[in-house]
This record gives C-alpha cells, sequence and structure tokens, in this order.
C-alpha cells in the first residue's frame, strides 16, 4: 500500500467549490471526472476502495483508463450506466457530450465476477460488502471513514490473509 500525492492537499469547509483536476486518474472518484466540484472527505473513501479492490483481486489498478474520459468508461463498465445516469440526474451534473459515445450502455458487475483461482484467497464477503460500499457513484453514499473502520471487514481477524488488525472495533 502506498500513499502518494499530497500536494494537492486543501483543508475541506462545507460548500465550498473545490478544483477538480485534483487525484492521481487511476483513484479519482466520479465526482471530479464528471466535473463536480463540491466534493467533500468521500472522494478519499473512493480512493480507498480503489485500493482495496486493487489488493483483493490483485489487479492494479482496478480501473485503468487510459486518460479521463477512458477512466469514467472503465469505472461504468464495472458499476453500470442506470447507476451513473441517475447520479448525474440527482445532483443536475450535465455530462461532457464526449461521453455519450463513450460510455453506451453498461450493466452493473457482480463483484464476484472478478474472483479468479489467483485472488481467491484475499477476497471475503466482508471485502466485497467494504468494496461496494466504498465504490459507489453517489459520493453521499459511501461509508464514511468511521463508519468504514467499524466494518466487520476491518473487525475481524484475517486468517486467509498475512495482515491483521490491532484495534477492537468496539474502541473506534
Amino acid at each position: 500500500l502506498r500513499l502518494i500525492d499530497w500536494g494537492l492537499a486543501e483543508f475541506y469547509h462545507p460548500s465550498q467549490e473545490y478544483n477538480v483536476r485534483v487525484a492521481s486518474r487511476y483513484f479519482k472518484g466520479p465526482e471530479l471526472l464528471v466535473d463536480y466540484q463540491m466534493y467533500d472527505y468521500s472522494l478519499d473513501m473512493w480512493s480507498l476502495g480503489c485500493m482495496l479492490a486493487s489488493m483483493i483481486f490483485q489487479k492494479e489498478p482496478f480501473f485503468h483508463g487510459q486518460d479521463n474520459y477512458d477512466q469514467l468508461v472503465r469505472i461504468a463498465k464495472v458499476l453500470g450506466t442506470d447507476e451513473l445516469f441517475g447520479y448525474l440526474r440527482k445532483y443536475h451534473i450535465e455530462l461532457d457530450p464526449r461521453f455519450k459515445d463513450l460510455l453506451g450502455q453498461q450493466s452493473r458487475k457482480r463483484w464476484e465476477q472478478f474472483v479468479q483461482t489467483e485472488n481467491q484467497h484475499l477476497v471475503s464477503p466482508e471485502a466485497l460488502d467494504l468494496l461496494d460500499k466504498l465504490l459507489r457513484y453517489d459520493h453521499q453514499q459511501r461509508l464514511t471513514a468511521t463508519e468504514a473502520m467499524k466494518h466487520p471487514y476491518f473487525c475481524k481477524k484475517h486468517t486467509h490473509t498475512t495482515y491483521m488488525f490491532c484495534y477492537k472495533c468496539e474502541d473506534l
């Protein structure tokens, strides 16, 4: 696990518009890719979800777009376009016309489709549930950091992996 690029870090202030030209492409949340400037801490939770997907599915990066347009297409091929268009409607976001031909109609994939012989030892129902709650188009539906830390994935000993967490969930 590596943490990178703190160069554009800012303090969060509610209702403030932020620059969408932040974050490394492979970890960019959908809000940045559709130029939604009212993002918040939940953007970091999307990035965490991308890292978790890379770790458990052994695919780095998990969403490997060639540019920002392709990045959103790669996300839509996993999360589906119906959910994307619902998100855009909810927040009154107008999609760049260049996306219309690129996106097409994509159905949501089940996380289990990414499990293979080589990575199945890293995948658990808890990992897939956590991933599903982090990688959501709608930033308001993503887990907060506190909620994520209390998730069952972190609240048990992982006997099938080489790591263990050294805190108790009830202490959070």
